[in-house]
C-alpha cells in the first residue's frame, strides 16, 4: 500500500489538517476507492513520523465528515462519498479562500475585478 500522504512542517496548516485534506483529495481523485482499508493509526504514525494523537484526530475528523468509517478490530475504511458532497465542500473551501484573497487585496486597493483580470491574464508579470 503506497503512502499517498506527505506532511510538511513548512505547510502552515496543522499536521492533522494536512492528513485530512490529503485523504479527502485521494478519495476525490479516486486514488482511494470506497471500502478500501486505510493504514492503521500505528502504521500512519510510523510512516509519517508524527504523533498518534495527530493521526487519531485526523481519522476522527474524517469519520465525522463521512469520508471514512471504522470497524472495531478491523480498522478504518474509505466511505462511499458522493461526488456532489465532495464538490460542494470544495466549492465552500474555495469560496473561503477567495474571501481571504479579496480581504487581503482591499488593503492595497485591489478590486475583485483586478483579481479576476489577474486570473485570466496570460503569463505572469515579474
Amino acid at each position: 500500500h503506497k503512502m499517498f500522504i506527505v506532511v510538511s512542517p513548512l505547510n502552515p496548516d496543522p499536521m492533522y489538517k494536512q492528513v485530512t485534506d490529503q485523504v479527502k483529495d485521494a478519495v476525490a481523485s479516486g486514488i482511494l476507492k470506497p471500502e478500501e482499508k486505510l493504514p492503521s493509526i500505528r502504521e500512519m504514525t510510523r510512516e509519517l513520523g508524527i504523533s498518534e494523537i495527530t493521526i487519531k484526530r485526523a481519522y476522527a475528523d474524517l469519520e465525522h465528515e463521512g469520508y471514512i468509517f471504522t470497524r472495531s478490530g478491523l480498522g478504518s475504511f474509505v466511505a462511499n462519498v458522493s461526488k456532489e458532497k465532495m464538490r460542494n465542500e470544495k466549492i465552500a473551501e474555495i469560496r473561503q479562500a477567495l474571501r481571504r484573497i479579496l480581504k487581503s487585496g482591499e488593503k492595497f486597493d485591489i478590486s475583485a475585478d483586478d483579481i479576476i483580470e489577474a486570473i485570466w491574464k496570460k503569463g505572469v508579470e515579474k
